[in-house]
């Protein structure tokens, strides 16, 4: 295409394409001005409140909510799924090593690289949708048990197999410490882990139907989600919004360390988000998890929650600015002893079955997705100067 014709059918947009509709999807939708999102036609937080992990992974991937049989079908598939194939295992604590300093994400990237060859995923382009949906099935199974193999090598432990009696949630915590997790922390964690598997087309998500939108196999479109999952303005809060809860330390400091900050200019981790424009409807359901643990903790995190309100209000009047998802996932996860390293991996061991069922649904459409860019470079074309 000719430089005329491109820019005669280019379009200007929004800066990182804010409220650009790219495609159509029967997934779900994030109402930011209603503070309301949902997977498909039913609400996520509803969801999380009500019903199982496994549940809302059938709902995702086929299009409805399981009776009794199909959950327990589907529940077996699954739990089928969750050990690694020999070679995969064989090569983590080599991969475990290589990227230990930079957490068990960055060795997911490279695992799910090695489980895609080692189970012979094919290209979605060349594989019908049963084959499409397999592979989501045997990645998403696969993903908690390479990130707490990983995490596990990483402190020098061996990793635990997995456990097809246990739940989703259950099972991860299982592989991460050694021990059945009491049915409290299980639930609050399959809760959190229900309100984070999908959320639009975020960065992470947008990135898997780009790969997906070329052909390539679901590995491949998994581990460029990952990637962009790992940027510290993407999945990087939840330690985060902790830190600023330590940084706080008591109630006493609650104000002049917020005022000093909103005077400042500077970003208060754990709150604002880019598309809610009233309070996060994840953010007050893991609130009220964490209330119902309770502890000093939970009252200093309510408490900066209140406090950082008021000051907007009154040093920026006008200013919408409510916890976010990440702030109440930190405490929540903190009282569930999930180590800080892993309140990422944890997120992405939630999203991965949202990324799947983006997946699954790109493949469908056989247009690539490709924008345009406008050069403002030098002008051109100019001579290539011969070398001296």
């Amino acid at each position: 295409m000719s430089s005329n014709r491109a820019a005669n059918t280019s379009v200007d947009v929004p800066r990182g394409l804010a409220g650009v509709v790219v495609t159509d999807t029967e997934l779900g939708d994030v109402r930011g001005l209603e503070g309301f999102y949902h997977y498909r036609q039913y609400s996520a937080v509803e969801l999380a409140r009500t019903r199982g992990f496994e549940d809302v992974w059938h709902l995702l991937v086929h299009g409805e909510l399981p009776d009794p049989a199909e959950r327990a079908d589907f529940t077996r598939r699954t739990t089928g799924l969750r050990r690694l194939p020999d070679a995969v295992r064989a090569a983590l604590p080599a991969v475990a090593e290589a990227t230990g300093h930079s957490g068990p994400l960055a060795g997911l990237r490279t695992a799910l690289s090695l489980l895609g060859a080692s189970l012979g995923f094919r290209p979605v382009y060349d594989i019908d949708a049963d084959r499409r949906r397999a592979d989501t099935l045997a990645a998403c199974a696969a993903v908690p048990t390479l990130l707490t193999a990983l995490y596990r090598l990483e402190q020098g432990l061996e990793p635990v197999e997995p456990r097809e009696d246990l739940g989703y949630a259950a099972n991860y915590l299982y592989m991460l410490t050694g021990s059945e997790p009491d049915a409290t922390r299980a639930r609050a964690v399959e809760q959190y882990l229900i309100s984070t598997i999908d959320h639009g087309f975020n960065a992470s998500t947008f990135t898997a139907r780009v790969i997906a939108s070329t052909g390539a196999d679901v590995a491949a479109c998994l581990v460029g989600a990952v990637g962009a999952l790992s940027g510290p303005l993407h999945g990087g809060a939840p330690s985060r919004a902790l830190d600023t809860l330590d940084a706080i330390g008591t109630p006493a400091r609650i104000d002049p360390w917020i005022r000093e900050r909103v005077l400042a200019g500077d970003r208060i981790m754990g709150f604002g988000h880019p598309v809610y424009r009233t309070e996060d409807p994840r953010s007050r359901m893991l609130r009220e998890i964490a209330q119902q643990f309770g502890g000093p903790l939970v009252d200093l995190a309510v408490e900066v929650e209140h406090q950082v309100e008021a000051i907007l209000a009154e040093l920026k009047p006008g200013r919408e600015l409510h916890t976010n998802v990440e702030f109440y996932a930190g405490v929540v996860m903190e009282l569930c002893d999930l180590p800080r390293e892993m309140f990422t991996p944890t997120f992405a061991a939630a999203r991965v079955v949202g990324w799947s069922a983006n997946i699954l649904e790109q493949a469908q459409d056989s247009k690539i997705i490709r924008p345009a860019a406008r050069y403002v470079g030098p002008v051109a074309p100019v001579r290539v100067p011969q070398a001296v």
